[in-house]
């Protein structure tokens, strides 16, 4: 909708006193104005959005907008520095989550079609395989800040609180174009109709279908989850796109292996099918740790040992520290294979 449309909308829905659709149209301007580096004056609206509408005095001493800034209200600002290339991803997941980047970015295209792009997406899987690193590829890709939720900030004893946070939380994010990341989702979209679930959970589990069905289409949200069987089926319905991160195989781990030996550029002694058998890492993250430790140890030898002695040395400092658990871990799999 064009600049001066939305500022009609907004007199028109103020004079007849719409407070929704006022604050609809103010978060779409506000939005586009920071879209355009504005930030001054887009800061300045989301501040006017948290006066309530009681006296002016009392908006002053209610809860300043600065907390929701600064993550008082439940989230952690970051800004992405690693690209979805960087990431070892299956081709199904890689298309599907370009197809996402791709819809928002030619969200234009879409609109003067009367389409909206897709933008609530769930990660599922166990955890070490890079639903975190997705979600920050996936930002740095749309050139958007992360907004990582901060359970601790929103989650409380009190009845009621928690659903209060959660909202004012939304309508901080509708304010800006970002991508928003639920990690553990499961922790506040869990099922109702579970049985040992208080009643607080449930009212917990309905606002927040309400504030996803009302997020505006600019705000990308990404859920993830280790135990997606937790979730309410009707928070599992509201996802657009749902990927699955499985566990790598052995053939995709050393590929992976493969592809981290060529950026040392040096002679790491072992192939890459027997460095990874040697190491045996459960997930991607437990490989990223052990090049991180040669990098480290790299950097701090300086030269006084060789390379291949080096990564030997890793070897076997790794496999005495994670040996015994990979090996339980790989006979419980096989028990319930």
């Amino acid at each position: 909708m064009a600049r001066s449309d939305l500022l009609i909308d907004l007199v028109k829905a103020g004079v007849a006193g719409d407070q929704a659709s006022v604050r609809m149209m103010a978060e779409a301007i506000a939005a586009d104005e920071r879209a355009k580096k504005h930030t001054g004056v887009a800061d300045r609206i989301a501040r006017a959005l948290t006066i309530t509408p009681s006296s002016t005095a009392n908006a002053r001493t209610a809860a300043p907008a600065s907390r929701l800034r600064d993550g008082g209200g439940g989230i952690q600002r970051r800004e992405p520095n690693r690209p979805m290339g960087d990431l070892f991803l299956e081709k199904a997941t890689r298309t599907a989550c370009l197809e996402l980047v791709e819809e928002q970015q030619r969200a234009d295209v879409l609109r003067a079609h009367g389409l909206e792009p897709r933008h609530r997406l769930l990660l599922t899987g166990p955890p070490g395989n890079g639903k975190t690193s997705l979600a920050e590829g996936i930002a740095y890709e749309l050139a958007l800040p992360l907004f990582v939720v901060r359970y601790d900030a929103i989650i409380t004893s009190y009845l009621g609180d928690t659903a209060t946070r959660l909202r004012r939380m939304f309508d901080f994010v509708r304010t800006e174009p970002c991508v928003l990341f639920f990690d553990e989702f499961d922790a506040i979209g869990k099922e109702r109709g579970d049985t040992h679930e208080t009643g607080e959970i449930k009212r917990v589990v309905t606002t927040l279908l309400m504030q996803l069905d009302d997020l505006p289409s600019y705000c990308v949200l990404i859920g993830a989850t280790n135990h997606p069987e937790l979730l309410d089926r009707a928070t599992w319905r509201r996802f657009e796109i749902k990927l699955d991160l499985p566990r790598p195989s052995d053939e995709q781990m050393t590929e992976f292996f493969a592809l981290r030996i060529r950026e040392f550029e040096d002679n790491f002694g072992y192939t890459a099918k027997r460095l990874r058998a040697a190491v045996c890492p459960q997930n991607y993250s437990e490989a990223e740790d052990f090049f991180m430790d040669i990098h480290r140890r790299r950097a701090l030898a300086q030269g006084n040992v060789t390379f291949r002695t080096l990564v030997k040395d890793r070897v076997n400092a790794w496999v005495s520290q994670h040996g015994k658990i990979a090996g339980d871990e790989r006979k419980a799999d096989s028990t319930t294979t």
